[in-house]
């Protein structure tokens, strides 16, 4: 396991520590298309399998975000086919319901300021920086989007009441 890094003034890395609560497996339940998921990873792997309501049912179930998980990986062939055009999105979509859904969520995510948001996975190098940091940083570029918008909002209004 890789050491993981410290938050900077240029860096907040949410795999863990502080800033945990924008990770996926974080314990904030969502109420997504009208059914509630104890955590926005479990409403991500549901909608991977769109096609398929039985694996929809088992991940919905799983104990744990982890389970859905792996319930996900070792059902990734029943995977709606346009699944890695629409994930990102679907993703995006996800995290506003969490921000919507959660203040302290959207706290948090102002807190982080300016600074470049890195999901510090070493296992994943397309939501993550990967183990060689070199990743996408998917998850990371998401949430600094959402942040821009709210930020983009909060002026809009501030400006309209003035």
């Amino acid at each position: 396991m890789t050491n993981r890094k410290m938050d900077t003034d240029t860096h907040v890395f949410f795999y863990e520590q502080e800033f945990y609560p924008l990770s996926n497996f974080s314990a904030f339940s969502i109420l997504w298309k009208g059914i509630r998921f104890d955590t926005s990873e479990v409403a991500y792997q549901w909608e991977k399998f769109r096609d398929h309501p039985a694996a929809q049912l088992r991940i919905q179930q799983a104990p744990s975000s982890y389970i859905a998980f792996q319930i996900a990986q070792v059902s990734k062939h029943l995977a709606r086919p346009d699944w890695d055009t629409v994930r990102v999105d679907i993703m995006e979509r996800i995290l506003w319901a969490k921000v919507d859904q959660h203040e302290y969520v959207r706290r948090k995510l102002l807190e982080t300021g300016n600074r470049i948001l890195v999901e510090d996975s070493w296992r994943d190098s397309f939501w993550g920086w990967g183990e060689n940091r070199q990743g996408r940083n998917e998850l990371g570029n998401l949430w600094m989007k959402i942040r821009t918008k709210m930020r983009e909002t909060t002026d809009k209004l501030a400006i309209g009441s003035q």
